[in-house]
């Protein structure tokens, strides 16, 4: 029975352990993020989502070191897994719409513009320059 009781306690210092190293892995790859570290970061992000799949911040910062970095295939790739897995993740959707504006996506980026309005908090301000930006796609398209 005492090594039972032992495995036990083990067993519940490791789940701990390994919880609060997730933790870590996030907020350390968030620190060097911002410290413009950005490989130590992405591998920490990338460390992190191993632990934590369906952690949605952590595809959203490896987006925005994609970003940064111009990959475009794996920014795009990061953002469509953070919005799959946070549909209400308004900085994933905005940077997904500036990226479809960037490949003159008319049809896209409505589509996108149409969420971005019923999910925007901080962001709201944003609607008019996108509308902008679409309405001088349609009108090279026009011409």
């Amino acid at each position: 029975m005492n090594l039972l009781l032992k495995f036990l306690v083990f067993i519940v210092v490791m789940l701990f352990s390994v919880s609060s190293a997730n933790e870590n892995f996030f907020n350390d790859a968030k620190i060097l993020y911002e410290e413009e570290k950005y490989e130590e970061s992405k591998f920490l992000f990338q460390r992190n989502i191993v632990f934590n799949p369906k952690d949605a911040k952590s595809y959203l910062y490896l987006a925005k070191i994609f970003n940064v970095e111009e990959n475009e295939i794996e920014e795009e790739k990061n953002l469509n897994t953070t919005l799959l897995l946070q549909p209400d993740n308004e900085d994933a959707m905005y940077m997904l719409i500036n990226m479809q504006l960037k490949k003159s996506d008319y049809s896209e980026v409505e589509g996108l513009l149409n969420n971005f309005s019923k999910i925007c908090n901080s962001l709201c301000n944003k609607i008019v320059s996108i509308k902008k930006r679409l309405n001088d796609i349609e009108a090279k398209e026009e011409t």
